[in-house]
Order: structure tokens, then sequence, then C-alpha cells
């Protein structure tokens, strides 16, 4: 006689995960971030801005780069979209703020369109110095390191050493040094750029609100609250509410 096969909840589980592997493996993305960046880059030599502008978007979304947010404020520059290309070059200086390139461009994007750029505090400057993730990455490194150099000596029972008590001090002194630069990283999360020229600041979170002035694509503004599909910002010309599509987040590429 033959026995009945039977199939156990653990093996179910492990042949349906290796055969979604491999579906995923033979189905790919048909369309990579590496080709959508090389579209965009011949439709830039091209002179189809708005197209190469359309690929780098595409390509952030995918998998969000210096490069491509650096190429994409070019081509929005070139297609005439002064705001949307500010608020990429800033994501790319949120990614990587080494670009002395990205620099020299949000300068002169903001001197031919008269803007200023957005008011920081202090240690919002100093979180300006490295990527977010850096700073995550040397507290995180400078704390336990300063812990272990006091807690294992004595629980090993190793003999101390001056170097330790050395080596500990610094780690906790540069510990303590990351933490107004992670508190600028936070804060600097409520800063975006007003997308649409001639955006309509308005006294009330409706679309009849009376309206205070109207922004500049490019102006910077600052995330205080939501309402529905409108959010509170303060610019350097005034507090009020815009449609949330009219702004974009630097922190979010």
């Amino acid at each position: 006689m033959f026995k009945k096969l039977e199939w156990s909840p653990v093996f179910c589980c492990v042949f349906m995960l290796l055969m979604l592997c491999v579906s995923n493996l033979f189905a790919g993305n048909p369309v990579t971030t590496e080709a959508l960046f090389k579209q965009g880059v011949q439709a830039y030599a091209g002179g189809e801005f708005d197209q190469s502008a359309e690929f780098f978007r595409q390509a952030t979304t995918v998998s969000p780069s210096f490069g491509a947010l650096h190429n994409l404020g070019n081509a929005e520059w070139k297609a005439g979209h002064g705001g949307a290309a500010i608020l990429a070059w800033e994501q790319a200086q949120w990614l990587s703020p080494f670009s002395k390139q990205t620099r020299e461009n949000l300068l002169f994007a903001r001197r031919e369109a008269q803007l200023d750029a957005p008011e920081l505090t202090w240690y919002e400057v100093c979180s300006s110095w490295l990527p977010p993730d850096l700073w995550i990455w040397i507290a995180f490194v400078s704390f336990w390191l300063a812990v272990a150099l006091m807690v294992l000596p004595g629980a090993l029972r190793w003999r101390r050493a001056d170097w330790h008590q050395g080596l500990a001090v610094a780690a906790l002194a540069l510990f303590l040094l990351t933490i107004p630069g992670i508190i600028g990283v936070h804060t600097r999360t409520r800063l975006g750029i007003v997308l649409s020229q001639e955006a309509p600041l308005r006294l009330t979170p409706t679309s009849e609100g009376q309206v205070l002035v109207r922004l500049h694509g490019g102006e910077g503004a600052r995330l205080e609250k939501q309402r529905g599909k409108f959010i509170f910002v303060r610019t350097t010309g005034g507090a009020g509410w815009v449609e949330g599509d009219q702004l974009g987040l630097i922190s979010r590429p």
C-alpha cells in the first residue's frame, strides 16, 4: 500500500516563498533606475527638458539618489519650472550636502528669481553640514563606544588604562556634539519649497478664503500644521494656508 503524501505547514510556507522569489527574479523590473537616468540624460541632450524631467522624476521615485535629483533640478530649470528646480536641488543637498555644483545652482536660481534662502536656526545650519543618516550613525557609534569603554573593563575585570577613560570621554563629547545636528535635521523636515507661481496664501483653509499674498515659485516655507488638503505655512512674507500640492518638502525626494 502507498502511504498518503502529507504536506507539512512549514514545507508549504517554504515552497511558496521560494516560488515567490523565483517569480520576482524572472519578472524583474522592466524599467530600472539606470535606464530611466540614461533616458533623462538623452532627452536633456536633445533639448526635450520636460521629458527629461519626467524621466529623472521617475528615477527618483524608484530609488531617490543625489545624481537623479540634481539632474532633475537642471531639467526643471531649463523647462522653466523654477520652483520645482529649486526643490529638486534642495532635496539633492539633503541627501548629499557636499556638492559645490548644487550649491551654486541654488544660489544662481535664487539670485535670478530674487528669492532668499529659507531662514535656518544655528542648529539647523549645523545639521546641513552632514547627511541626515550620518548624524544618526555618529551618535549611535559614539554613544555605545562611550558606554562600552566605561562598563566593559569592570565587567570583564580588565585592567583599566588611561586611554580607556580618555577615549570614553572623547566619544561622549562627540555624542553630545551630534545632538544639535540631530535636532536640526528633525526641524528641517518641516521646510518646504513653493512649487506654483503666484500660489495664493489664504487666511483660512478653504478655497474661498481671503488671499493674503501670493507666493513665488521657489520661495521657502516652514510647515506648521495641516487641515484637510490645506497646510499652514510660515514664510518671510507672512503666514497662512496653502494647498498641499503647492508645496514640496526638501526631506521627501
